[in-house]
């Protein structure tokens, strides 16, 4: 994505079960698809994280 990186997202959680990171966000797969395919394209749940966040998150 363009300026914008999964993994830097708030909404990229971890699951322990699966052992897997996912979007939290409701994104089908159109979107999906969309978001990672074309450079213009951003997401519009991309919310940056922020280490002085996290620690609240947990």
């Amino acid at each position: 994505m363009s300026a914008q990186n999964c993994e830097d997202c708030w909404n990229y959680n971890y699951d322990d079960e699966t052992d897997e990171y996912y979007c939290s966000k409701d994104i089908d797969e159109d979107e999906w698809y969309r978001f990672h395919t074309r450079p213009e394209a951003r997401c519009p749940y991309f919310r940056q994280a922020d280490d002085y966040y996290l620690p609240h998150r947990q």
